[in-house]
């Protein structure tokens, strides 16, 4: 059977009703994407997500989020593994590009696509390593705590000095999603941090982890590790935070997997020194 050619595939938006196929998709390739993410996901961009289709079966997907008027950010590239090498990823690819306009566009690429995220114009911002262990069991410190509703507004200003762009209507349903658990530090007047955990397909999830300093994410860390204390854990570390690895070395967690940020122009400028565990790799 001749394979169908490039030309063969019709590039639509994707809704919420395909992300459980999407996240699917990504699960067998051992992303480990969260049980929970599709809400929070569409609802920071509900048409930045695309499927590939010939003769209507889904056979390619990505996404390309738009934050605001500068940034924006790939992910879920995905072909089915048995029509691979046709190039379908490559038009899925250069279709939904297009969704980001003038955007300065990130990714976080797997290590067999860097070379190809290269000469598409993306550059190598820093290298992100996936720790994984059994969290270890332990006690919340008391001066950290649950997040709630009323912490909603001083969160949304904590998390956009942590990240090149605004991203309320995403964070308003991260930190709420089902089976999130989002936990905050306090001085007494404002956040030192603050991260969230989140079941996903293989294991538990922590993301992000954003914090002032090593003691402030020391102590988010604990208190995320507590309340999943005994099940299989996962966090994705950027490699210019040593205090990072570090937290999850010293937790039993070993590196098992790794991508690569990159961009194609400037970000925002950001606080990377808070960053102790990225978001996701989705969505940045």
């Amino acid at each position: 059977m001749t394979p169908a050619a490039p030309h063969d595939l019709v590039v639509t938006q994707a809704t919420l009703d395909d992300w459980p196929m999407i996240a699917a998709w990504a699960a067998a390739e051992g992303w480990n994407p969260g049980v929970s993410d599709g809400p929070a996901f569409f609802a920071q961009d509900p048409e930045g997500f695309f499927l590939g289709r010939i003769d209507g079966e889904p056979v390619s997907a990505i996404s390309v989020v738009n934050y605001g008027q500068e940034y924006a950010f790939l992910g879920c590239y995905l072909v089915r593994p048995d029509l691979r090498g046709h190039g379908h990823g490559l038009t899925t690819w250069k279709t939904a590009l297009a969704h980001a306009g003038s955007r300065t566009v990130g990714l976080d690429g797997v290590v067999a696509q860097q070379d190809n995220y290269r000469q598409s114009g993306f550059e190598l911002a820093h290298r992100t390593i996936r720790f994984t262990g059994i969290a270890p069991q332990g006690e919340a410190p008391r001066d950290v705590r649950p997040a709630g509703p009323g912490d909603l507004a001083a969160l949304l200003a904590y998390d956009s000095v942590c990240y090149p762009a605004d991203r309320p209507r995403f964070l308003t349903e991260w930190l709420t999603g089902p089976g999130h658990r989002a936990f905050v530090r306090h001085d007494g007047g404002r956040p030192t941090g603050y991260g969230v955990l989140r079941p996903g397909h293989d294991s538990l999830r922590i993301g992000p982890l954003f914090a002032d300093t090593a003691e402030d994410a020391r102590a988010l860390f604990t208190a995320l590790t507590a309340e999943a204390a005994g099940h299989e854990v996962a966090i994705d570390v950027p490699e210019p935070s040593q205090a990072g690895a570090a937290l999850a070395e010293e937790a039993g967690f070993r590196a098992s997997f790794e991508t690569a940020r990159m961009y194609t122009g400037p970000v925002r400028d950001h606080a990377r020194h808070r960053v102790f565990g990225v978001t996701t790799l989705e969505l940045g």
